[in-house]
């Protein structure tokens, strides 16, 4: 198996965890503030990164650092909050669909770092706009968009961190440090720059729910799974991928979404669900296929 499959199977793994995570988030809220859980989950997956690699190192230069604190401050604070905030103030499925523009926001970025070098064809585009189609039907299935336009513009900006983060991650994976001992120093930054909301809004959370095992079980899969490890493995990908054909997978965290609902939440099934998912999934084979025959 070469290197560039390995990065497509971690990429959709990734995927599948980061689509199932709305459930977990979904009970903890119910005892913690975003900012106390959001602090608690990466404040667990640093620690489960530094087990994982203990080993220091110091940065060989001033552009090097700032890459990744900026990687940190993207990927880690202002999309995680943008995101947490936009869901208290506009529709969980408006945050859902807005987010999915991501991939597009990659392009940009990515054309813009890299000075023009790098570009989507226009298959790209054809299969980003199937695969919004298929999300949009996915999460008004049954009611249409409301537009909330402080909520929603917050959304968008989580979308356009993100779109920022890709590349810089590009770039971290050729300063040959590894990438868990990368994904450790961008986690470093990304509570370091989370600490003046968590002393703005506050944190105390109860120690005793921790004796609540559907709690704890819920906590340890965010803060061990799908922090510590996805992020290794999603910058694993971008690394062999790079970030447009990476960011591709993320139209497929609705369908994930709906595939968990369905499993674990017993929610139902329709014809309009079906389109939504097969045009999704439309999308992603569209702009996948361009990328292979360029």
């Amino acid at each position: 198996m070469n290197r560039k499959m390995i990065g497509h199977i971690v990429a959709v793994f990734t995927i599948i965890v980061w689509g199932t995570t709305y459930i977990s988030t979904k009970v903890l809220l119910a005892d913690l503030t975003p900012v106390e859980l959001l602090f608690t989950r990466f404040i667990m997956g640093l620690v489960a990164l530094y087990i994982a690699s203990p080993k220091l190192f110091k940065p060989v230069s001033l552009k090097e650092e700032l890459t990744y604190a900026m990687a940190g401050l993207s990927g880690i604070t202002l999309y995680y909050l943008l995101e947490n905030v936009a869901l208290t103030m506009t529709l969980a499925s408006n945050v859902g669909v807005i987010i999915s523009v991501a991939p597009f926001f990659t392009v940009i970025t990515e054309y813009i770092f890299s000075r023009g070098k790098e570009k989507a064809g226009m298959n790209f585009y054809i299969g980003f706009v199937v695969a919004m189609v298929g999300i949009y039907i996915l999460s008004f299935k049954s009611n249409p968009m409301v537009m909330n336009p402080m909520g929603d513009f917050l959304a968008l900006l989580a979308a356009a961190a993100w779109a920022v983060y890709s590349p810089l991650i590009k770039a971290i994976g050729t300063y040959g440090h590894g990438t868990v001992a990368s994904t450790r120093r961008i986690f470093e930054y990304g509570t370091l720059f989370m600490i003046p909301f968590v002393v703005a809004k506050g944190y105390s959370p109860d120690l005793g729910l921790l004796k609540n095992p559907v709690f704890l079980g819920n906590l340890l899969f965010l803060g061990f799974i799908a922090s510590a490890l996805c992020f290794a493995t999603w910058n694993y990908s971008v690394k062999i991928l790079g970030p447009i054909e990476t960011s591709i997978y993320i139209y497929l965290v609705p369908v994930v979404t709906l595939i968990s609902s369905v499993i674990i939440l017993h929610e139902p099934v329709n014809g309009l669900t079906v389109l939504g998912a097969a045009l999704t999934m439309s999308g992603l084979f569209i702009s996948e296929f361009a990328k292979k025959r360029q």
